[in-house]
């Protein structure tokens, strides 16, 4: 139990008097310290996680937690409980509210934002055994008078893609991120206050302690997604010591935006449960020859992927080119410091493209190549871009009725 101030205070005046008095004082101080060096590792128990846990739910009633992104892009939830009949569909769930004020959402004299929601999940934090799912729920924000938050970038990728439908799409979200010891400082598997004594190179897809760091974290988010739904396709090491990444997708327009986020979402849930921090930052590591994190997008229309799309593939990057300044604008915060021309970059001052070229803005894989149909890969979004804005801003440049001067493509050599 922990001890008031008053009560410290108490014992320590008789213990000036008592032998006994001393010993307690020694007792309870020593308690105290105990709670001070030992809290919040319970969370880490599974015993005591696992009674708590073991508690049923009532079967009339699912956890529905509501999931927003806030002002700086990070995701923000809350939990409230449901009716199980609510779940069936996104049309069937309530919109909510929350304190705008505390997420520089709104101020403090009208600090109430509604959320609507958007998209549902399977929960894989609270499962269940009764054949009943809770819910994760993907929401978007509103002002009470129904007007699109400045940070709902959901409203604006929603935007490009409607009446696009007969387009088909297709978005495929290569998600990088670097995890670190919570002193958020030290990557995993460098040395404290030093550097790996091998660079980078064997780390790739590794295997092997001295090699491969975090892959229990992202083998927990890799089922923890998979259970709720989203279209996560695969994982691996990165270049990186301590850098990993998964890839969402093909996710068919806006769905992409929706997913990504909720996947953001349940890896900052798994780092939470192993204790570990998780950055988005494009350059987590400036000083030495380091690859930096990226959200690398691909993308394929429908007439992308019918014969002969390689030329609509080209048209496509092509408008791109042409409005390169617009997109490294909503690519990521800290970008610049990615985007250098080294370390399987283009330069963010100017726009290329080349064929299984890692070096090139823009990559046309060889199997494209090989095939005239396909897919194309924008390599400019750093890891913590927003996807609603990139796949949005994807969508608005490449489907323009414009024409656009061609651009040769970049030689490997020249990269």
């Amino acid at each position: 139990m922990k001890l008031s101030v008053a009560l410290l205070a108490t014992i320590s005046g008789a213990a000036a008097f008592a032998p006994a008095a001393k010993q307690q004082v020694r007792t309870a101080l020593n308690s105290v310290n105990h709670l001070n060096l030992e809290t919040g590792k319970s969370q880490l128990d599974t015993a005591i996680i696992d009674r708590f846990n073991s508690l049923p739910y009532p079967a009339d009633k699912i956890l529905a937690e509501y999931v927003w992104v806030d002002a700086k892009g990070e995701c923000r939830s809350k939990t409230r409980t449901l009716p199980v009949a609510r779940a069936e569909s996104v049309d069937k769930l309530p919109r909510w509210n929350f304190d705008g004020s505390s997420t520089d959402q709104a101020p403090g004299d009208d600090s109430e934002v509604i959320l609507r929601p958007c998209r549902i999940f399977k929960d894989p934090f609270r499962p269940r055994d009764d054949g009943v799912s809770n819910i994760l729920v993907m929401c978007d924000t509103y002002t009470p008078a129904g007007e699109a938050l400045p940070s709902n970038t959901r409203a604006v990728a929603a935007a490009a893609f409607d009446g696009k439908d007969d387009e088909e799409v297709w978005f495929g979200l290569e998600q990088e991120f670097t995890l670190f010891n919570l002193d958020q400082v030290t990557p995993l598997g460098w040395p404290k206050g030093g550097v790996p004594n091998r660079p980078q190179g064997p780390y790739y897809c590794s295997a092997g302690p001295e090699n491969s760091f975090g892959r229990a974290v992202t083998d927990a988010m890799y089922r923890c997604c998979l259970y709720a739904g989203i279209e996560i396709s695969g994982t691996n090491g990165e270049v990186m010591p301590g850098q990993q990444e998964y890839q969402v997708g093909p996710c068919v327009g806006i769905d992409a935006g929706d997913q990504l986020f909720m996947s953001r979402y349940i890896l900052q849930r798994v780092c939470e449960e192993f204790q570990v921090y998780c950055t988005l930052h494009p350059k987590p590591i400036v000083e030495g020859d380091w690859n930096g994190a990226g959200m690398h997008t691909n993308v394929s229309t429908k007439t992308m992927r019918e014969a002969g799309g390689i030329e609509a593939i080209k048209k496509a990057i092509y408008k791109l080119g042409a409005k390169h300044a617009e997109h490294i604008a909503i690519y990521g915060e800290g970008n610049e410091l990615r985007l250098t021309g080294a370390f399987e970059t283009a330069s963010i001052e100017s726009f290329s493209y080349g064929v299984a070229n890692r070096g090139a803005s823009v990559r046309i894989g060889r199997d494209t190549e090989a095939e005239g149909c396909g897919y194309f890969e924008d390599r400019r979004p750093s890891s913590n871009a927003d996807p609603y804005l990139v796949t949005g801003k994807i969508m608005s440049t490449i489907m323009e009725d414009v024409e656009v001067p061609e651009i040769a493509p970049l030689d490997r050599a020249e990269a």
